[in-house]
């Protein structure tokens, strides 16, 4: 699997009705780019995903027939232009720290997205899958290690934490910068994308997956949004 391409709409023969931006599925399409839906209503075209006769279809970035789309909805100088008979109630962000509890544990296909904005000047910021006081994953870039900017993953399993994995080829956050963070579960491993772009993977070293039942968001960043759903 080709972990570089990004995510993308479904292409000819998939379900029209998936969202532009995999995983929300209450976010409008933009308006006036090539070959995406134009506002809803309009002849021939979808309506709002969710609608009857409508099942978003979020993908993980790298699967075959995906082509690149622009990395983030809603950049800075770039916010949609919704009409407000079609706008959305909205919700207060979340706020951190952030604890969420998963009732079924974590499980295959079970995709979270994490929406935010780092702050000015972090040291670092935290995402944690726990299992009462085990920690499955923990997600940890820290932007100032003696001068370097790192992401730690690591598990603490009877109040001993393992080895730590640091290697990457990249670090995709930055102050004051928006970014979209993803975690896929699968039987052997969770998968992390950042801004629509396939980063890393972390086998695990819990596998009782149904007992990692909260997912714990902490430090130097804001939250738009988190999201835990089902991919297909």
């Amino acid at each position: 699997m080709n972990q570089n391409n990004l995510w993308g709409p479904p292409q000819n023969g998939q379900n029209s009705g998936a969202p532009v931006w995999p995983g929300q599925p209450n976010q409008p399409m933009w308006p006036g780019q090539p070959n995406q839906p134009m506002w809803p209503g309009q002849p021939n075209q979808p309506m709002w995903p969710g609608q009857p006769n409508q099942t978003p279809q979020p993908a993980w970035p790298g699967q075959p027939n995906q082509t690149p789309q622009p990395a983030w909805p809603g950049q800075p100088n770039q916010p949609p232009t919704l009409n407000p008979a079609q706008d959305p109630p909205q919700e207060a962000p979340p706020k951190v720290p952030y604890d969420l509890k998963l009732p079924n544990g974590v499980y295959d296909k079970m995709l979270i997205t994490i929406k935010g904005q780092v702050k000015p000047k972090p040291n670092k910021f935290t995402v944690n899958l726990s299992r009462g006081k085990d920690i499955a994953l923990h997600f940890n870039p820290r932007f100032n290690e003696h001068g370097k900017a790192v992401i730690v993953r690591n598990s603490l399993v009877g109040g001993r934490w393992g080895r730590e994995e640091r290697a990457l080829s990249q670090f995709p956050f930055a102050p004051e910068q928006p970014f979209e963070l993803k975690i896929l579960c699968t039987p052997s491993e969770y998968k992390v994308a950042v801004n629509k772009a396939h980063l890393l993977e972390y086998k695990h070293r819990i596998p009782e997956l149904n007992q990692v039942t909260c997912l714990g968001i902490y430090d130097d960043i804001t939250l738009t949004s988190v999201n835990v759903e089902k991919l297909p």
